[in-house]
């Protein structure tokens, strides 16, 4: 083990981004580690180590993926093709990372036929395992039948995986013509309760009653990754959406919960906004907003509205992130079985979902490669599929991405 630490350090120490300084100080630094390994001085090694991590942020050794990455290991990572088009969407998306050279190794799991008593959803037990045990996957549209008394699909994979924040960037697609330009914000749901919780039950005949449910446990949770996410990518802004003037007492809750977070970044500004009047001012100027962070609900009706600010579902990345650093990637436009088969499907959705997937497994220029194919080919307007106003199918669009690699 003490050879596969040192040869990995050795390969951090020569990445082509580190200058001569920090190189020289690094070598000597993990020569010192591995003669205290070998001398007996484990402790002192692990000191040397954490020296390293303080001095240049932590940035080479916090993460064992990215690391895995310099060496070209291939990654397993959890595929759910899903529903309708989603096995011709998914199909897409793999031909684009093959084609792109992504170290990808897919391990792909379907939605059972029977309800798994294990999960109550038709979701198997061995799917959610996979997930753990990878720590990323990509979903396509799953459908779940209306009224049919079993789990949400998306809910089992929500509650059983902890995946506590939902992560949507909407954002303005060069070449493509909408009612708005330049929209550039982030949505970020709290995925875990809410109206959300499944609680529901009948008082008496013709009255039943759902059970809005609010933690500070769990609105501390998602409050902390919104300013974290602000930080981290540039943002300046952070904006709790709420209805607290009603829900005194679950909303005041959820905004409570932020304005504690909010102390501990005095670089980003805070702000509340109403949930109706936020909905006004989004239409009215999506520019006006860069982070929102709200509970479980209102998240699902914003992310859908922003959304349609910049083409609609078809074209919105969307990511889970979860405890113990699990990142579930999906398309959220639904299964659209009507057109499944047909070779009519947009795939974009997915692809840039995948691409949300790459920048999570530190893939940056794999994700930027993808990513700057996917926008030439809708700027070029050559194909683009029929939602998106062209008449290519799944294939021809799929093969024109491919082009732009």
């Amino acid at each position: 083990m003490l050879i596969h630490v040192f040869h990995g350090c050795f390969l951090m120490n020569y990445s082509s981004s580190r200058s001569t300084l920090e190189r020289g100080f690094t070598f000597l630094t993990i020569w010192f580690a591995f003669f205290c390994c070998a001398r007996g001085k484990c402790s002192w090694s692990s000191m040397t180590f954490q020296l390293l991590r303080r001095t240049f942020g932590g940035r080479f050794l916090a993460n064992p993926r990215a690391f895995s990455s310099a060496v070209s290991s291939p990654i397993r990572a959890t595929l759910f093709p899903g529903d309708g088009i989603g096995p011709e969407i998914a199909d897409s998306v793999k031909q684009i990372f093959e084609a792109a050279e992504v170290p990808i190794e897919w391990e792909e799991h379907y939605v059972g036929t029977e309800i798994d008593p294990r999960t109550q959803s038709f979701l198997t037990w061995e799917s959610l395992e996979s997930v753990r045990r990878n720590g990323v996957g990509l979903k396509g549209p799953m459908a779940t039948p209306i009224g049919k008394g079993h789990r949400s699909l998306n809910l089992t994979l929500r509650k059983e995986l902890n995946l506590y924040a939902n992560v949507r960037p909407c954002y303005s697609l060069p070449g493509y013509k909408t009612r708005y330009d330049n929209v550039n914000l982030i949505t970020i749901r709290e995925n875990t309760e809410g109206e959300y919780s499944g609680l529901e039950h009948q008082v008496v005949r013709g009255v039943v009653e759902s059970l809005k449910i609010i933690t500070r446990q769990a609105s501390l949770r998602v409050a902390e990754y919104a300013f974290h996410y602000a930080k981290s990518h540039g943002r300046e802004r952070v904006s709790a959406i709420h209805k607290a003037n009603i829900m005194q007492k679950t909303d005041g809750l959820f905004l409570k919960c932020c304005r504690e977070v909010a102390e501990k970044y005095p670089e980003i500004t805070y702000e509340e906004v109403v949930i109706d009047n936020c909905c006004m001012m989004l239409v009215k100027n999506p520019a006006l907003f860069d982070v929102l962070v709200m509970p479980n609900l209102y998240g699902d009706i914003i992310s859908d509205l922003c959304a349609g600010l910049v083409g609609g579902l078809g074209l919105t990345p969307s990511c889970n992130i979860g405890e113990g650093g699990i990142a579930l990637a999906e398309a959220v436009h639904g299964s659209a079985p009507d057109i499944a088969g047909k070779n009519l499907a947009n795939p974009t959705a997915l692809l840039l979902s995948g691409v949300t997937m790459l920048r999570h497994l530190n893939f940056h220029d794999k994700a930027d490669q993808i990513q700057n194919a996917i926008l030439q080919t809708i700027a070029e307007g050559k194909h683009r599929t029929a939602d998106l106003g062209g008449s290519s199918k799944t294939t021809e669009f799929t093969k024109a991405i491919i082009d732009h690699l």
